[in-house]
């Protein structure tokens, strides 16, 4: 059964676990290895969910998303002088 997951930032379309996985890594900069190391899940498991062969579940998504994104607010809020 194939999960489709609802993604706000593409203007509400459907997308699957597989799709929002490539774009969370390429939105990353990363290739999969560095990918793979900076959320700390075996390279091959990551390949699996990239080529279907196993279907990632969703709150690991939703836990990376959530990982890149506070980190991206952590890097804009590391500029901010007031103490």
């Amino acid at each position: 059964m194939r999960c489709l997951v609802y993604n706000s930032q593409h203007g509400g379309m459907l997308m699957g676990k597989r799709e929002e996985l490539i774009e969370l890594k390429n939105k990353s900069g990363m290739n999969w290895k560095q990918f793979s190391e900076y959320y700390e899940i075996p390279y091959r498991t990551i390949q699996d969910w990239e080529h279907g062969k196993r279907e990632m579940p969703n709150y690991v998504l939703r836990l990376m998303q959530y990982k890149m994104k506070m980190e991206e607010l952590l890097k804009m809020g590391g500029n901010d002088d007031r103490k």
